[in-house]
C-alpha cells in the first residue's frame, strides 16, 4: 500500500474511531475521568452488600444444569461441593469434604464429610445426598450441563453407543468435546449447556492442605464397570470409584455440577427457578424478581463466621453497554460476562478497575494423523512452530485474546510449548524428507464460516507460505456441517474451539487431543493391574517414525510444580500434536475499588466467600485492608 492509500485508512480508522466514542458518548456516557485512575468513581455502600452483574438472568437454579456464567456463580455461591477451589490459585481446599485419599491406582477415591455441613432447612448433608445427587445427573443423562465431565465414574458413562471417526469403536468420556467457543465473542456459544455426546453438534474457605493417602484395601478399586462407583460408605463417608486413574479427580468434583441437591431435585423439574429449594452453601436465595436475584448470608453454612459478605445482589443485564451502564452511574460493584467489542476494550483497557482474563478455553487447529504426510510428528510440530500467534492475537483479533503456546492457560509453563521458531520448522521439515517444502501436498484447511476465523487461516496459511514454502487451501464449512467433516475425517487440519470448565488435566487433555481411555493411560504407564495392553498400535508407529530423540523445547528443563511430570519415554506418546493451539480467548471485567477479595481466574469461578467492601473507602485514599 502506498503512502496515499496509509493516509486515507488512517483517516477513515480515526474517522470511524470519532464515531464510536461519540456513540458511545451519547449513548453510555463513556468517557474518561480527568483526574481519577478509575473508569468510574463512586462511594462505597455502607452496608456488606455486592451488587453484581454477571450477564444476563439464570435460566435455571439447578446445580445439574449449571453450564457457564451466571448459573455457575448463582451455584457457586449457594451450593457446596465435596471440594472448592481456591480462586488464585485453582488448587482444591476442603468444603462439604474435610479431606479425602485416594488408593495407589488412583481410580478409587474416599471423601470424609465434615459433620457441621448442613442444608439451609436445617437437616445435616450426608454422602447419601451426594450419591443420590448424583444419580440424577445420570438419569438426567443430556439433559445436564458438561456431561462429559462425569463419564469417568464408573456407572455413569452414558456415552455406549456413539461411533467415533476413527475406526467406529464406542466414544469414552476421554473423547468428549466440550462446549464449542464462539469465534466472535471468544465465548462459549450462546453460553448455554453441552446438552448431548460428542458426535450431536452442540446447541448454537477454610483454607487447608489437601489429603491424598493410600488406601489400605487395594480391593477397592476392583469394581466391575457395570456398578454405580458411588457409595456412601457410612453417613459421611463417600467412595467414588473412576474407570481411569485420575490424579485431579478432587479438581474435578468442585465443578458446580457436582453439588448435592436436597432430596431428589424433583422440585427443579417443575420449576427450574425454585428460590425456596434448601441450599447447602454461604449464601442462600432470599428474593427473585424480574432482573435481579437478591442473596443472604446462610446462618446454617457450618463457616457463617467467616462469610463478611450480609447481602447480594445479581443484576441481570441482557448486553454489555447495559451493564457498562449501570456501573458508571454506582448501580453495581463488579461486571463479569459481559461481551465488550474491541474498541471499548481498548477504551477501558488503561483503567486500574478494568480487569483481563485468559479463559480456560483454547481455539486450536485438530490435525488428521491418519493422513500423509500429517501423520509425521515433525511435518505436525514444523507447522506449528512456523506461526507467529502474537501476529495474529494483536492483529486479526485485535488484541481481544492471547496466543496460546500450550493447550491450557491455566498451565501456561510447562515442558513443550509451540513457540514461534522458523529455522526449527525448516529443519524439522528436512528431515521429514520436504526440503524447503519441496513435494509437500497442498494443505487442506477446514474451518467455519465466520469472518474472524477466515481472516485467521489466511494469516496462518500466508506463514506456512513465507516460513515453509507450504501452499494451503481453506475450505469453509457452515458450523452445521464441522462435526460431520470431522466424523469423517475429510480434512487434514480443522477449525475448533473448545470451553475447558475444569482444570483437571485427564479431562482437558483428552478433550483436546482426542485420544481414547486406553491410549491416555498406556501412554501415562498406568499400572499393569489396571491397564494390562501393550503401548497402542497406533502410537507406536507414530513412535518408530524417528529414532531420535524429540527436539529441544524451551523450558524442557524446568522442575517447578507447573511443569507436566511425563514418566520417562512417554512424552512422544503424550505430545503427539494431534492438534495445534492458537490463542485463548479473554474474559474482562470491571471491578470497583473497594471490592477486596474478588479474585478473577481463567475457570470463570470467583468465589464470594473471602469478598468483603471496604465501607471507608475514598478516592485517592489507600486500600483498607484491616
Amino acid at each position: 500500500m502506498g503512502y496515499v492509500g496509509e493516509r486515507i485508512t488512517r483517516r477513515l480508522f480515526l474517522t470511524a474511531l470519532g464515531l464510536f466514542f461519540l456513540l458511545a458518548t451519547a449513548c453510555n456516557q463513556i468517557e474518561r475521568p480527568n483526574i481519577e485512575p478509575f473508569y468510574a468513581v463512586s462511594a462505597p455502600p455502607r452496608i456488606q452488600e455486592l451488587r453484581w452483574a454477571n450477564g444476563k438472568s439464570p435460566v435455571s437454579f439447578d446445580p445439574a444444569r449449571a453450564a457457564s456464567p451466571p448459573e455457575t456463580d448463582l451455584i457457586r455461591a449457594t451450593y457446596e461441593g465435596l471440594t472448592e477451589l481456591d480462586s488464585k490459585t485453582l488448587k482444591p481446599i476442603p468444603a462439604v469434604a474435610v479431606n479425602w485419599r485416594s488408593s495407589e491406582d488412583l481410580r478409587t477415591w474416599t471423601f470424609q464429610l465434615r459433620p457441621e455441613a448442613k442444608w439451609s432447612n436445617g437437616e445435616p448433608v450426608t454422602a447419601q445426598d451426594f450419591v443420590r445427587s448424583w444419580k440424577r445427573l445420570l438419569e438426567l443423562g443430556d439433559r445436564t450441563a458438561n456431561n462429559h465431565l462425569f463419564q469417568n465414574i464408573v456407572g455413569m458413562n452414558t456415552w455406549d453407543t456413539p461411533s467415533d471417526r476413527r475406526g467406529g469403536e464406542a466414544r469414552d468420556f476421554l473423547q468428549s468435546t466440550p462446549p464449542e467457543i464462539n469465534p466472535s465473542t471468544s465465548l462459549p456459544v450462546n453460553r448455554e449447556p453441552f446438552r448431548g455426546p460428542p458426535n450431536v453438534a452442540p446447541t448454537p474457605s477454610t483454607q487447608a492442605s489437601e489429603t491424598v493417602a493410600p488406601v489400605e484395601d487395594k480391593e477397592d478399586s476392583k469394581v466391575v464397570d457395570k456398578k454405580f462407583g458411588v457409595t456412601a460408605l457410612e453417613g459421611r463417608v463417600l467412595q467414588v470409584v473412576l474407570t481411569v486413574p485420575d490424579k485431579d479427580f478432587p479438581k474435578l468434583v468442585a465443578n458446580p455440577i457436582f453439588r448435592p441437591v436436597f432430596g431428589d431435585g424433583v422440585n427443579f423439574e417443575a420449576s427450574p427457578k425454585d428460590p425456596e429449594a434448601p441450599t447447602n452453601g454461604p449464601f442462600r436465595i432470599i428474593k427473585s424478581e424480574q432482573g435481579t436475584i437478591t442473596l443472604g448470608r446462610s446462618e446454617t453454612y457450618w463457616n457463617k463466621d467467616s462469610i463478611r459478605l450480609t447481602q447480594v445482589r445479581l443484576v441481570a443485564a441482557d448486553t454489555a453497554e447495559a451493564a457498562l451502564d449501570a456501573y458508571r452511574n454506582g448501580e453495581v460493584d463488579v461486571v463479569t460476562n459481559a461481551p465488550f467489542e474491541p474498541v471499548a476494550i481498548k477504551l477501558l483497557t488503561p483503567f486500574e478497575d478494568f480487569r483481563r482474563t485468559p479463559h480456560n478455553a483454547v481455539n486450536f487447529y485438530e490435525v488428521n494423523t491418519d493422513r500423509h504426510p500429517f501423520s509425521d510428528r515433525r511435518v505436525r510440530q514444523a507447522l506449528a512452530l512456523s506461526i507467529d500467534r502474537e501476529k495474529i492475537t494483536d492483529g486479526d483479533l485485535q488484541g481481544t485474546t492471547q496466543p496460546a503456546y500450550t493447550f491450557s492457560p491455566l498451565r501456561q509453563k510447562r515442558a513443550y510449548n509451540y513457540a514461534f521458531d522458523i529455522k526449527k520448522a525448516n529443519d524439522l521439515l528436512d528431515k521429514a524428507g520436504y526440503p524447503g517444502g519441496n513435494g509437500f501436498p497442498p494443505i487442506r484447511l477446514v474451518i467455519n464460516r465466520n469472518d474472524v476465523q477466515q481472516r485467521v487461516a489466511a494469516s496462518i496459511t500466508r506463514m506456512w507460505k513465507q516460513n515453509l514454502n507450504l501452499d494451503a487451501e481453506i475450505i469453509v464449512k457452515e458450523a452445521s456441517e464441522m462435526e460431520e467433516v470431522r466424523r469423517t475425517g475429510d480434512f487434514d487440519l480443522l477449525r475448533r474451539g473448545v470451553v475447558l470448565p475444569t482444570n483437571d488435566e485427564l479431562v482437558n487433555l483428552a478433550a483436546v487431543r482426542g485420544i481414547g481411555r486406553k491410549e491416555l493411560a498406556a501412554a501415562k504407564q498406568e499400572p499393569a493391574d489396571v491397564i494390562s495392553q501393550p503401548l497402542p498400535t497406533s502410537i507406536q508407529s507414530e513412535l518408530e517414525i524417528s529414532s531420535e530423540t524429540p527436539p529441544d523445547f524451551p523450558g524442557a528443563d524446568d522442575d517447578s510444580e507447573d511443569v507436566l511430570e511425563i514418566p520417562d519415554g512417554t512424552d512422544e506418546a503424550l505430545f503427539e500434536m494431534t492438534a495445534i493451539p492458537l490463542y485463548f480467548p479473554t474474559s474482562y471485567s470491571l471491578i470497583k475499588p473497594y471490592i477486596l477479595g474478588f479474585e478473577l481466574n481463567g475457570l470463570d469461578a470467583p468465589s464470594l466467600k473471602e469478598v468483603r467492601i471496604d465501607n471507608n473507602w475514598q478516592p485517592g485514599k489507600p486500600e483498607n485492608e484491616s
